[in-house]
C-alpha cells in the first residue's frame, strides 16, 4: 500500500545569492494608513507562512530569465496590491494597520547547483526552506519590516523555484494566493489581474458595542499552555490519500449515513490516530481545530477580490478517551455539529472577543490543527513556464502541531491529498501503525 512518500530527509542544496533587494510597486502608489480587520490582526496569526512552486524548464520561454520575471510581475502586482509593499504598525489596544509606504518587498535572486530531478520523482514536504528562501535578519519581527519575502531560484536544468514568506496578518491562505497568481499574470504581461484586489477590511472590524454570543474554545487560555508532542526531535512524513485510500477510511462509517467530505474523512481518521499514538490520560482534554472559509457566510459575502484574512478556527473539545474509543463516526458527528455553527454572528463575535479579551492567542494545549489547502491554488500559479509540480506551504505554519491537506500529483499523474505530520519518533511510529489498521479494512 502506497501510503507514505517515503524519503523524508530534505535534499542538501549549494545555493549562492545575491545581495537581497527591495522591489517597489512599478508606479507611484497612495500613501496612507489602512487598519486591519479584527480576524487580521489577532495574536494567533501574527506569524509568517513560507509557501514554494518548482517549476519545470519550458522551450518556449527559452532566453527568458525567471528571476527577472518574476520581479517585473512582483513589481507590477505590488500596484495594485500596494499594502503588500508598507509596513505595520501597531496602535491603541494592540490594533495593526498598514502604513502604506511604498517601500517594498525583499527580493533575492539565487542559483542552485542541482536539477529539478535532484529533487526526487515525486516532489513533496520535507523541503530544504534554509536554502529556498532566505531568512533575512529581523524580519520576523512583526512591526516596521516587509510583509514580503521572496527567493527565486534558478536549477542547472532551467527549472526554477518560487519561495516566498509572507505575514499571515495581511491575509489568509486565500488571500495569498490570490496576490500570487496576480504576480503570475502580470508576469505574462496582463495589463489587469483577472481578479482585482479588494480591501473592505471594515467589513471585518468589530461594532462599538462588542457582544461574545459563541464560547470559542479555539481560544482557551490555560496556564501550562505548551505544545503537546513537544518541539524538539519532530520528524516530519508526508502521507498521499488517493482514491483506494479514502474508500478504506470510508468503510469506517456505517452504510446509509450522510456522506462526509474528504477533508471531514481525514480530519476524523489522523485526529483519532494521533491521540491514540501521543498516549495521553484518557480524562485528558483534547481540541481539533479546523479552518473554515467564511467568505460565503456573510450577507452579502465578501467580494470575489477581498484578499485578508475571513477564515474561522473552530475548536472541538473532547475527552482523549472518547476519541480513542469510539469509532471515527463519533468525530464526524462533532465535526458536523461545530462546521453548522460558522455563520456571519460567529465571526462577529470572534471580533468582538478579540477587542474586549486583548486579541488572544488560539489554544494550543493538546490541540491539533488542520487546515485544506488544496483548493487555494498553490499549483496554478504561472508565471509563462506553465504550472508548477509542486505548489503548496513550505512547512507546517507557526506550530508543529499542524496539517495542511495539499493537492499533489504522483509521478502516474493520478491527483491525491498529501497530509505533511510532524511527531517524534516513538509517536509517529504509533501513528503509522494506527493509520496503517485503519486502512487496510476489507482491502
Amino acid at each position: 500500500m502506497a501510503l507514505m512518500a517515503q524519503d523524508t530527509t530534505p535534499l542538501v542544496l549549494n545555493v549562492t545569492r545575491a545581495m537581497p533587494e527591495l522591489v517597489c510597486p512599478a508606479e507611484p502608489t497612495p500613501r496612507e494608513l489602512k487598519p486591519l480587520s479584527d480576524i487580521d490582526d489577532q495574536e494567533g496569526l501574527r506569524f509568517h507562512m513560507p509557501a514554494v512552486m518548482f517549476y519545470k524548464a519550458d522551450p518556449s520561454m527559452e532566453g527568458r530569465d525567471p528571476v527577472e520575471v518574476v520581479k517585473e510581475g512582483l513589481a507590477r502586482a505590488l500596484v495594485l496590491f500596494y499594502p503588500y509593499a508598507g509596513r505595520l504598525v501597531e496602535g491603541q489596544a494592540r490594533k495593526l494597520s498598514v502604513d502604506c509606504t511604498g517601500e517594498g518587498v525583499v527580493f533575492v535572486e539565487a542559483d542552485a547547483d542541482a536539477r529539478l530531478e535532484d529533487f526526487g520523482d515525486e516532489i513533496h514536504p520535507p523541503f530544504p526552506l534554509e536554502d529556498l528562501l532566505y531568512d533575512m535578519p529581523g524580519t520576523d519581527a512583526m512591526l516596521g519590516t516587509p510583509l514580503l519575502i521572496f527567493q527565486v531560484t534558478r536549477l542547472r536544468c532551467g527549472g526554477f523555484v518560487v519561495a516566498l514568506r509572507v505575514n499571515h496578518a495581511i491575509g489568509d491562505g486565500s488571500g495569498v494566493m490570490q496576490f500570487m497568481n496576480a504576480v503570475g499574470e502580470m508576469s505574462k504581461g496582463f495589463v489587469a489581474p483577472s481578479i482585482l484586489p479588494v480591501w473592505d477590511r471594515e467589513r471585518l472590524t468589530s461594532k462599538r458595542s462588542p457582544n461574545v454570543s459563541f464560547a470559542h474554545h479555539e481560544y482557551d487560555q490555560h496556564e501550562d499552555e505548551h505544545h503537546s508532542d513537544g518541539e524538539t526531535n519532530l520528524i516530519q512524513q508526508s502521507f498521499l490519500f488517493g482514491p483506494t485510500e479514502l474508500a478504506a477510511l470510508r468503510r469506517h462509517v456505517s452504510p446509509g449515513i450522510k456522506q462526509y467530505s474528504t477533508f471531514d474523512i481525514l480530519s476524523a481518521s489522523l485526529w483519532r490516530c494521533r491521540t491514540i499514538a501521543l498516549g495521553l490520560d484518557p480524562e485528558e482534554e483534547v481540541r481539533l481545530l479546523f479552518a473554515v472559509n467564511a467568505r460565503s457566510k456573510f450577507n452579502p459575502p465578501l467580494a470575489k477580490g477581498y484578499y485578508g484574512n475571513a477564515c474561522a478556527f473552530p475548536a472541538i473539545c473532547a475527552k482523549a478517551g472518547d476519541i480513542c474509543q469510539n469509532k471515527v463516526e463519533y468525530i464526524l458527528e462533532l465535526i458536523r455539529k461545530t462546521k453548522s455553527e460558522i455563520n456571519e454572528e460567529y465571526m462577529r463575535s470572534i471580533m468582538d472577543l478579540m477587542v474586549t479579551n486583548d486579541r488572544p492567542h488560539f489554544t494550543v494545549r493538546q490541540t491539533y490543527v488542520v487546515s485544506d489547502l488544496r483548493h487555494l491554488g498553490f499549483a496554478d500559479v504561472d508565471f509563462g513556464w506553465g504550472k508548477p509540480v509542486f505548489g503548496g506551504p513550505g512547512s507546517n505554519g507557526s506550530v508543529p502541531d499542524a496539517s495542511f491537506f495539499i493537492s499533489f500529483k504522483n509521478k502516474k499523474g493520478e491527483t491525491m491529498t498529501m497530509v505533511p505530520i510532524s511527531l517524534p519518533p516513538p509517536v509517529m511510529n504509533v501513528f503509522v501503525n494506527e493509520l496503517q489498521e485503519m486502512l487496510q479494512l476489507q482491502l
